[in-house]
């Protein structure tokens, strides 16, 4: 029968530090191994990195696209000077999931209206999808992240059955430009 932690701590021929060596990572073989793969795979990845002009632009992008998420989170959260200042940690959490909430339903208005643009834009023009995936949902120029809402009395209201407001017509100067 194996030693529990607590035999090891009351024997005094095996000290918990020699109990625990089987199990401790460093020491494990298996665990060695893993580790010794996993910098394999990070060093083959590299060399591909290196040789393959379209993956780092890939993976360039990539970066960018959280970077723009990072930087549309920071922006929602920058009244608060960018700290959680609750102290309980489930009051944290609350707070941290808020914002991930503020944030996407930023990223879903914008999608829905990046949505309606395009299906406008196709009335009169062909888009091809390929250039679609070069928009993104993440910018928040047009949004109020300070929390000071200024309604006019004189002017209307403009909003539609759907809740969304109209798109504003392309200008001929755009049109033109295209």
């Amino acid at each position: 029968m194996k030693p529990t932690p607590a035999h090891a701590k009351t024997s005094s021929n095996v000290s918990q530090s020699q109990f625990w060596t089987p199990i401790d990572t460093r020491q494990n073989g298996v665990a060695a191994a893993l580790r010794e793969l996993a910098r394999l795979e990070r060093t083959l990845f590299t060399l591909d990195w290196i040789d393959d002009p379209e993956l780092r632009r890939e993976t360039g992008q990539d970066l960018n696209k959280g970077e723009s998420r990072n930087s549309l989170a920071r922006a929602v959260f920058i009244h608060r000077l960018g700290e959680i200042r609750d102290r309980t940690y489930e009051n944290q959490q609350h707070r941290a999931s808020g914002l991930n909430l503020v944030v996407t339903a930023i990223v879903l208005w914008n999608t829905r209206y990046l949505e309606r643009a395009v299906a406008m834009l196709r009335k009169s023009e062909d888009v091809p999808d390929s250039l679609l995936s070069h928009l993104s949902p993440l910018g928040w120029e047009h949004v109020n992240l300070t929390g000071d809402y200024i309604w006019a009395v004189e002017q209307e209201v403009s909003e539609h059955i759907d809740g969304m407001r109209p798109l504003r017509a392309p200008s001929e100067a755009f049109l033109n430009a295209a």
